[in-house]
C-alpha cells in the first residue's frame, strides 16, 4: 500500500508544510489504511483546523466527486475561519466581550455550538471545558510555534482561582452573557468533530454514499470500498505505525486524543496540549486513548470532544465512559501499558507483537 499524495501541495505555507512533514508518518493519530486499491477512490487532502484533513470518495465519476470534495473543503474553510479562538472570528468577538463583562449577540449557529460544548462538558465532569482558552493561552499551545516554557505561577493561581469554565455561560435566545470575565472559548477540542458530521451530511446530501473522511485523527466512514469496509489504523504513541486497526461500519467514527502531536519537553518531561482544569497542568497519565462511536446524527462531534475527558481521567476512564455511555475505548498509559474495554477489544485486531493488553471493566 502506498499513502496517497497530497492533491493541493500549493495550499500550504512553509511552516505548515514543515509540520506536516514533522507528522506525515504519524497521519496525526489514526492512519488510513483504506486506499490501498485506488482504482476508483478519488482523494483530496488540505491543512485546515491546524492539522491534515483528507477525503475519499469511492465509485463515483471524478468530477462529481471533486466537486464534492470541493463543496467540504469549503464548509471546512467557513468553520475554521468563522470559530478560531485565536484569530479575529465570531469566537474570538464573543471571548472579548466576555472579558469586557458585555452580553453578545451571536449566530444562531454558534449559540448552538456553544449549547452543545456545553452538554458535552457536563457529561465529562467537565475535564473537557472549552472555557479554558486561558488557561491554552497561558500554557502557550495557542500558538503553531509554541515554545518549551512553563507558565508564570502567579498568573496559573490566579486564574486556577478564577475557575474558568464553559458552565459560566448563560444563552438567552442568541445572547451570551458571562459573569465569569475569565472565561474564554476555545473549540479546538470538538469542532473538528462538528465538521465531520458537517462533511457526512453533504456528501450524502450529494448522493455520496461511499466516503472517509479524515480530520487530523478524528475519521467518519461513509458505506463502504468496493463492497469492503474501510479500515483504519489506531496510531501507536511512541512508535510509527499502527498500534490496532479496525473496520469502521457505515456512519461509525473514530477519534483519538494523543501526547505526541501538540507537545513539549522540557528538562526531561513531556507536557501535551490536553490541559487538566482541575489543576490547570497537561495531563500527563496517557499517552492516547481512542473511542470509536456508532451511527447517529452527532457521531463525529462525539468522536473528537468525548476522548478528551477519558484521556484526561487517566486510570479512572472506565467509569467515566461508563457515566458517558462509551462502550468502544482504547487506551495506552504513561507506561505504555494497553488497556482496553470488552467492546473494542472485538472490533480491533492488533498490529504491535508482544503488547501487554488489559482488558477493563467498570472500577
Amino acid at each position: 500500500m502506498t499513502v496517497p499524495k497530497l492533491a493541493s501541495f500549493d495550499i500550504f505555507t512553509a511552516s505548515e508544510v514543515w509540520r506536516l512533514r514533522r507528522f506525515w508518518p504519524l497521519l496525526l493519530g489514526v492512519w488510513l489504511l483504506a486506499a490501498c486499491n485506488t482504482e476508483e477512490v478519488i482523494s483530496e487532502e488540505s491543512f485546515v483546523f491546524g492539522t491534515r484533513v483528507q477525503v475519499l470518495i469511492w465509485g463515483e465519476k471524478e468530477d462529481h466527486a471533486r466537486a464534492a470534495i470541493s463543496r467540504v473543503q469549503q464548509e471546512f474553510d467557513r468553520l475554521h475561519r468563522d470559530y478560531h479562538a485565536w484569530q479575529p472570528s465570531q469566537l474570538t468577538a464573543v471571548n472579548e466581550a466576555i472579558a469586557a463583562g458585555r452580553p453578545h449577540r451571536v449566530s444562531p449557529e454558534l449559540a448552538q455550538l456553544i449549547r452543545d460544548a456545553q452538554a458535552l462538558a457536563q457529561k465529562g465532569n467537565h475535564l473537557f471545558d472549552p472555557g479554558i482558552g486561558g488557561l491554552i493561552k497561558l500554557w502557550g499551545f495557542q500558538s503553531d510555534n509554541f515554545s518549551p516554557r512553563l507558565p508564570d505561577p502567579a498568573r496559573l493561581e490566579r486564574l486556577l482561582k478564577a475557575h474558568p469554565t464553559i458552565a459560566d455561560l448563560e444563552i438567552q435566545g442568541e445572547t451570551v452573557i458571562s459573569h465569569n470575565p475569565t472565561v474564554a472559548l476555545d473549540f479546538g477540542g470538538y469542532l473538528k468533530g462538528v465538521a465531520l458530521d458537517r462533511a457526512a451530511a453533504i456528501l450524502k446530501a450529494l448522493g455520496i454514499r461511499n466516503a472517509l473522511i479524515n480530520i487530523g485523527g478524528n475519521i467518519m466512514a461513509l458505506g463502504q470500498k468496493g463492497g469492503t469496509p474501510w479500515r483504519v489504523g489506531i496510531q501507536h504513541p511512541r512508535q510509527t505505525g499502527p498500534l490496532a486497526s479496525l473496520e469502521l461500519r457505515d456512519g461509525e467514527a473514530i477519534g483519538t486524543s494523543g501526547d505526541y502531536q501538540r507537545y513539549f519537553e522540557l528538562e526531561g518531561r513531556r507536557y501535551c496540549h490536553l490541559i487538566d482544569p482541575r489543576h490547570g497542568r497537561p495531563a500527563g497519565a496517557t499517552q492516547s486513548l481512542s473511542i470509536l462511536i456508532p451511527p447517529g446524527p452527532q457521531a463525529g462531534m462525539v468522536s473528537d470532544a468525548a476522548s478528551k475527558p477519558l484521556f484526561i481521567a487517566g486510570e479512572n476512564w472506565p467509569k467515566l465512559a461508563q457515566n458517558m455511555g462509551l462502550a468502544q475505548v482504547l487506551r495506552v498509559d504513561d507506561q505504555g501499558r494497553v488497556e482496553i474495554s470488552p467492546a473494542m477489544k472485538a472490533r480491533l485486531r492488533f498490529e504491535t507483537p508482544d503488547l501487554k493488553i488489559r482488558e477493563t471493566h467498570e472500577r
